[in-house]
């Protein structure tokens, strides 16, 4: 057998916070090929793990999710196991990574080209998924991650053009048109749907990072039970939700996760969800009654929808400075159904 057909393509899908990278790998995995069997890693920067969640549970899919920091810098030394475990568990015919939005990707690059990897992994077209109109945020188009995102990546896709004024599209593809090395694909879209065949691209090895430094910051996690229970034991409690908190790279997250039987008003909740302050992203699985729904803000944008999801509710908020996680608890509670 040819060696290198013997390993398993592989692609990173990356993006800025709120671009649309989840729905894009959900598009994907819905039009995998029947016959085969895919694995993702999904690694978020806050601290509860909703995305994965949010994907589908099916045979031939095996969803693995690093929560609290970016597998490119402190969950580094996690990376090599979760994934040796990953492929060896999975024995995947396609294996996707999402790193969280301010995860740089030389550091993944490099453990997925290493020894570790070589002899098992055939790193394919590194894709990054774009929101144009993040462009005109200054602390999203000053970052350096950012940049670096863009220049390690074999194809860049313009997500949401849906909702983008067209001609800052079409300057946003302009620019991206102007990149060298040249992109091997630039393309539009919205709701995250993209063809298939770009997994297939052949990756440019000669790509490289112009701010190789960038994703060399520090991590503070701290985690807070304060119901009277052991950490390893620690579960929520009806009224009673357990709380994680970190920060790094100058952003902050608390995730909270609520007991199954806590039901919420939704318009009430979603009031003070739409109220906060200083927000990058606010991602919640919500109960309300018997349904359950999916919140999703991005800056001062939000909306929801139905989710199948229905183990407990969970929110993960990410702010550019560290709020009053207390008060936001004790409103957010107060929204409980017969509270």
């Amino acid at each position: 057998m040819n060696e290198q057909a013997s390993l398993i393509p592989t692609n990173i899908i990356t993006g800025f916070l709120g671009v649309g990278k989840t729905t894009t790998i959900n598009n994907l995995l819905a039009n995998k090929p029947k016959n085969e069997s895919w694995a993702v890693l999904v690694n978020e920067f806050g601290q509860v793990g909703i995305d994965q969640e949010m994907m589908p549970t099916e045979e031939g899919l095996y969803i693995k999710e690093l929560v609290g920091g970016c597998i490119c810098c402190t969950m580094g030394a996690s990376l090599t196991p979760t994934l040796k475990s990953l492929i060896e568990h999975a024995k995947p015919d396609r294996l996707i990574i999402e790193p969280t939005g301010i995860g740089h990707p030389e550091g993944i690059i490099d453990t997925l080209m290493g020894p570790s990897f070589k002899d098992k992994l055939d790193l394919r077209a590194t894709i990054c998924i774009l929101d144009p109109r993040s462009l005109e945020l200054e602390d999203v188009a000053n970052s350096n991650i950012l940049h670096d995102q863009l220049n390690l990546s074999d194809v860049v896709i313009i997500n949401k053009c849906d909702i983008a004024e067209p001609e800052l599209v079409d300057f946003v593809e302009q620019s991206l048109n102007g990149m060298f090395p040249p992109r091997q694909h630039i393309g539009r879209t919205t709701k995250g749907v993209i063809d298939l065949a770009l997994l297939d691209l052949v990756r440019n090895g000669q790509l490289k990072a112009q701010f190789p430094e960038a994703h060399h910051h520090e991590h503070a996690h701290e985690h807070h039970h304060d119901h009277g229970h052991k950490h390893s034991e620690a579960r929520a409690e009806p009224g009673k939700p357990i709380r994680k908190v970190g920060n790094g790279s100058g952003l902050f997250s608390c995730g909270w996760i609520f007991h199954r039987d806590d039901t919420f008003d939704y318009w009430a909740l979603e009031e003070i969800l739409n109220n906060l302050e200083d927000i990058n992203r606010i991602k919640g699985v919500i109960r309300i009654g018997h349904a359950w729904v999916f919140y999703n803000r991005v800056g001062d944008e939000h909306d929801f929808d139905k989710v199948a999801y229905r183990r407990d509710s969970r929110i993960e908020i990410i702010s550019s400075k560290a709020l009053d996680w207390q008060q936001i608890e004790h409103d957010m509670l107060a929204c409980l159904q017969g509270a």
